[in-house]
């Protein structure tokens, strides 16, 4: 694409105060603080794997729980994906991909058909991953594909580091991401659907 498709976003509630900025066409840059390290980690892989430029920066109520801010970040990036792809003429629309983390395998994939869907197995069975609880994670991808119109399927087959099982993830659907998001040159005039509608 010759203009790099970008969104901005401000997105304030009584819980959390979260600013965005994207840029489909990056070059896996970054700037991102959400007030819990082990989420910024995630992120930033996310955005390096990805090859997008990301800017997030959330304030949230971490005093009362995680949860608000790391739900509400998933939101905005969802926004910021939706934003930026317009009518998502041209993309590819749906990408998978299979990632080995040393023990751990994970496959991701994504369809940004417009119809919001999660199923999200990752096998993670303690409370704290990092300083990030890791029962939030789906609360995370939901609040992404709701906002970006995708569906998202993401599962660890197998693994012992939990860390490396939410990293993986990460980095899957990063890639996923990367493909469903890029055009075709072949068909940039028409709309990944026979509906002609997405």
């Amino acid at each position: 694409m010759s203009n790099p498709r970008t969104a901005e976003i401000q997105r304030d509630t009584k819980e959390t105060q979260i600013y965005g900025r994207l840029t489909i066409e990056g070059t896996g840059k970054y700037d991102i603080s959400t007030g819990i390290r082990f989420l910024d980690h995630m992120l930033e892989l996310f955005t390096k794997h990805g090859g997008f430029d990301l800017t997030l920066k959330a304030t949230g109520d971490l005093d009362v729980d995680q949860h608000h801010t790391v739900e509400d970040t998933g939101i905005v990036i969802g926004q910021l994906f939706s934003k930026a792809l317009g009518t998502r003429v041209g993309i590819n629309r749906a990408g998978y991909f299979v990632l080995p983390m040393d023990e751990t395998l994970c496959v991701v994939a994504v369809d940004l058909g417009g119809r919001p869907a999660l199923v999200y197995k990752d096998l993670v069975r303690v409370r704290l991953v990092g300083d990030l609880q890791s029962e939030l994670v789906p609360d995370f991808f939901d609040g992404f594909m709701v906002h970006a119109g995708a569906n998202l399927h993401a599962k660890i087959l197998y693994g012992r580091s939990n860390h490396h099982k939410l990293e993986a993830i990460f980095k899957c659907w990063a890639r996923a991401m990367r493909y469903a998001c890029s055009t075709d040159e072949r068909l940039k005039d028409q709309l990944p659907s026979t509906k002609g509608l997405l």
